[in-house]
């Protein structure tokens, strides 16, 4: 073993020194880094996007209940170096003098929030994030509370059997994310003067909350341990669960980070196979020289063996430095950005970056390994040693898995993995059968074209599979590139569109059915566009196709609060452009009027629901069965009114209905609310303005983290395939050198150059074009779903791109070699 190693570590050296093993180890330097610099960053991003995600909870997770907490829930956070707060909310009336008003009050425990931050205005000053909860005796309300009450600081306001002075304006609470529908304002206040109030009595409805933080995996195994331990009327309340639109929003920023790994592991993999072939050629020689003295395949296999494992400690160490630098920048501008610091990566992305660098290495070198191994001692006299006949496609097999497997790694979704292997194995075979079907072309056309012509075409006739290398190289790399820039472009548009900056901000509830013709008549008046107003029916479900429902057998305890809970059905006769079908047929204006019910997909699901079903409903004493004819999906993130469970016009017109609104009130008309309500005084305004402005700048940080990991992908894949690029510097210096001595001309050689590698780069972009407009539209509709546009602009962009920088990086490569004489060269190699 250690002559192989000193044999292994001196050729190791000397090929460092010729500059042959420079371009592979520069290649896996760039694969390493760039998943490493991709997973350290995202890994941060993930980080604060979730901690940025836990603001509108005011933690990380809470457990919520219409009881009193059990004790051994706060105890075992405790033990668990868990932090925690308790909360309570309930509705109350509030007076001040003659005037009242329904209320939201939350008491608030020591620490809170726990995430996020709560903003108060105080002496008429701005508002600034508070320090601590409302001292006893005080409280803090919401500014729409003070001008319903002409309210100030420092004014008095009864709450029960206590009287609490008006200490602050509560203009930002971090925690109304989780429910973000609360009927009437808010008033904080501490809760140890809760008591006193009298307001809390047997009956009363209180939310109880416990609200916990911590780093992930403690907050996990908290999770897991509570969520067995839950009973009736508890339940544990996370991001994912308390607001859909950054549930969804986080998702599908995750799901884009995955693919941004994804395509770096694809440019990586890539550029390291073409790499190799220059390693390869130079080590035959070597090989076989010791093969003439006597060296068996065996002491060949070590040396091998050994070159690769050395090539890939150095190769990961130097690509998980580079990486973790490179993030460095990013994390920060980020930092900058975002205006906060990020938290410090974890040291997984650099154990993944091992694994990935030695796992690539092997896989990629195997089938050069095989061939080493075998090489004949005639290739001494005999320099004709190819690249591996069709037959020997079969050595690629570990590649491809580590590939395929590699992929589904880093894309963390059976569907995305699925479509991205899928795609680019069509993209391989297309690049394989167009790759022969031109070279069978070209030996069809008469050998009469010009010099220049001529010889690049004659390129290509003569080293089919080396063009079909760089071809299948070249196109991987831009297909992958193009993918992320497609699905980035529609994701982006996807979250503009779904919260522009006249998003709703206020909901109007409990209109009555009389009163529609006067609000349309308000708003006129008011200058402002009349909003759609919505009808709503209370409904409770009673059976479904004739079973009684039987709620104790859901398992799910969200699955029984919505069976349990009354249903608010509406009616329309068209659907809304953020609703899409996926099963069955929306009704035409011919069924107005028959018993047709439209779900959304998640309750369905939740409820055990299919197409077809019949549920029956209990409509104020009036029995109601519907068929279920469509499933949709609603994009809650628009925050416009939308409902579970539709129906068409004539079905629900006999039944008792109010309505309600979606609108955008701008900061300046505010006071129009107050107008409206004292004209409709039945009405209710729920406030979603600091909510909405949270999720926008959640959804804004999540845009620039795309935007920059886009960039870092962009720049290491051009990075990498300009090492892929080099990699072939070797044939064509020699070819180049031959032509000289055979009389060509640096034009001609130039121009041949340009014919050969505008052939590679027209056809290399055009199947990367079809294929990544293929995968990128399937992983839009089916993965992230977002509409899908065909970027026309995009692809044109990259074919004329492709047809001039493939060239010109080609010649830029070669030309400094033309400045020796071909004696020179001929020695040198």
């Amino acid at each position: 073993m250690s002559l192989a190693f000193n044999l292994a570590w001196r050729q190791l050296r000397s090929q460092w020194a010729a500059g042959e093993i420079r371009v592979l180890l520069l290649a896996l330097v760039m694969a390493v880094a760039a998943t490493t610099s991709v997973g350290f960053f995202t890994d941060r991003i993930q980080s604060t996007l979730a901690r940025q995600g836990a603001m509108l909870l005011g933690a990380d997770a809470v457990i919520v209940a219409d009881h009193p907490i059990p004790p051994r829930f706060a105890e075992e956070a405790t033990q668990s170096n868990i932090q925690i707060s308790h909360t309570l909310e309930f509705p109350s009336m509030v007076l001040s003098g003659e005037r009242s008003q329904l209320s939201e009050i939350k008491a608030l425990g020591e620490g809170f929030p726990l995430r996020g931050a709560l903003l108060i205005q105080q002496n008429g000053g701005v508002a600034h994030e508070a320090q601590g909860i409302p001292a006893p005796g005080t409280i803090w309300i919401e500014p729409r509370l003070a001008n319903s009450l002409q309210l100030q600081e420092g004014d008095s306001l009864e709450l029960g059997n206590s009287h609490f002075k008006v200490s602050a304006i509560l203009y930002s609470e971090a925690s109304r994310g989780g429910d973000m529908f609360s009927f009437a304002p808010r008033v904080m206040m501490n809760a140890a003067d809760v008591q006193a109030t009298g307001l809390i009595q047997f009956g009363s409805r209180v939310k109880y909350q416990l609200l916990l933080a911590a780093d992930a995996g403690a907050m996990k195994t908290y999770t897991d341990w509570a969520q067995p331990l839950l009973a009736r009327g508890e339940r544990l309340q996370d991001l994912a669960t308390a607001r859909p639109e950054i549930r969804n929003a986080l998702e599908k920023t995750q799901q884009f980070l995955g693919l941004a790994a994804m395509v770096s592991v694809v440019l990586a993999m890539v550029a390291m196979f073409l790499a190799a072939m220059p390693y390869v050629q130079s080590s035959q020689d070597s090989y076989a020289l010791m093969r003439c003295f006597g060296a068996s395949g065996k002491l060949i296999s070590r040396i091998l063996l050994l070159q690769t494992l050395m090539l890939a400690v150095i190769g990961s160490a130097l690509g998980s430095l580079l990486g973790f630098v490179g993030q460095l920048g990013l994390g920060w501008l980020a930092g900058k950005l975002f205006v906060e610091t990020l938290p410090a990566p974890s040291w997984q992305p650099a154990l993944a970056g091992f694994i990935v660098g030695f796992a690539t290495l092997l896989a990629v070198m195997w089938p050069s390994l095989l061939r080493l191994r075998n090489v004949p001692a005639l290739h001494i006299l005999r320099q004709d040693i190819a690249l591996p006949s069709w037959t020997a496609l079969w050595q690629y097999t570990p590649s491809v898995l580590l590939a395929f497997g590699l992929i589904a790694w880093h894309a963390g979704d059976i569907k995305l993995a699925l479509a991205a292997i899928g795609g680019f194995s069509a993209l391989i075979i297309a690049v394989l059968a167009l790759t022969r079907l031109l070279r069978r072309l070209l030996l069809a056309l008469p050998q009469q074209q010009s010099g220049a012509v001529q010889l690049g075409l004659a390129a290509i006739r003569r080293r089919p599979r080396l063009f079909m290398a760089q071809v299948l190289g070249f196109s991987l790399g831009m297909a992958a590139l193009m993918l992320l820039a497609l699905i980035r472009g529609d994701l982006l548009h996807n979250w503009q569109s779904s919260l522009p900056p006249d998003a709703p901000n206020r909901f109007v509830i409990n209109i009555q059915a009389d009163q529609l013709d006067a609000i349309k008549a308000f708003f006129k008046q008011e200058g402002l566009p009349t909003p759609e107003l919505h009808p709503m029916v209370r409904a409770r479900l009673t059976a479904i196709n004739g079973k009684p429902l039987d709620i104790a057998s859901y398992k799910d305890e969200r699955a029984k609060r919505l069976a349990e809970r009354e249903f608010n059905l509406s009616w329309a006769a068209d659907m809304q452009d953020d609703n899409r079908l996926l099963a069955g047929q929306w009704w035409t204006p011919e069924q107005a009027g028959q018993p047709l019910l439209s779900l959304e997909q998640g309750i369905a699901d939740m409820l055990h629901v299919k197409l077809g079903d019949h549920l029956s409903y209990d409509v104020a004493g009036q029995p109601l069965e519907l068929t279920v004819s469509s499933l949709r999906k609603v994009e809650w993130d628009t925050m416009r009114a939308n409902f579970f469970a539709l129906t068409p016009p004539g079905v629900l017109d006999a039944m008792p209905a109010n309505y309600l609104t979606s609108l955008h009130v701008p900061r300046d008309r505010e006071n129009m609310l107050n107008r409206l309500v004292q004209q409709f005084t039945n009405l209710t305004v729920i406030d979603v303005a600091a909510v909405l402005e949270q999720v926008q700048a959640i959804i804004n940080k999540m845009t620039s983290a795309l935007q920059y990991i886009f960039g870092f992908s962009v720049l290491a894949g051009l990075i990498v395939l300009y090492a892929a690029l080099v990699a072939t510097r070797r044939e064509r210096v020699k070819e180049a050198t031959l032509l000289r001595v055979l009389g060509a001309s640096t034009r001609q050689i130039r121009q041949s150059v340009w014919v050969e590698y505008l052939a590679v780069g027209l056809m290399a972009a055009l199947v990367a074009s079809l294929i990544a407009n293929g995968l990128a539209f399937y992983i839009s509709q089916q993965v992230l779903n977002i509409p899908f546009s065909f970027n026309w602009s995009t692809s044109l962009l990259t074919i004329v791109l492709a047809m001039i920088l493939i060239p010109m990086a080609s010649w830029w490569v070669l030309r400094g070699f033309l400045r020796f004489s071909p004696r020179e060269i001929l020695h040198s190699t």
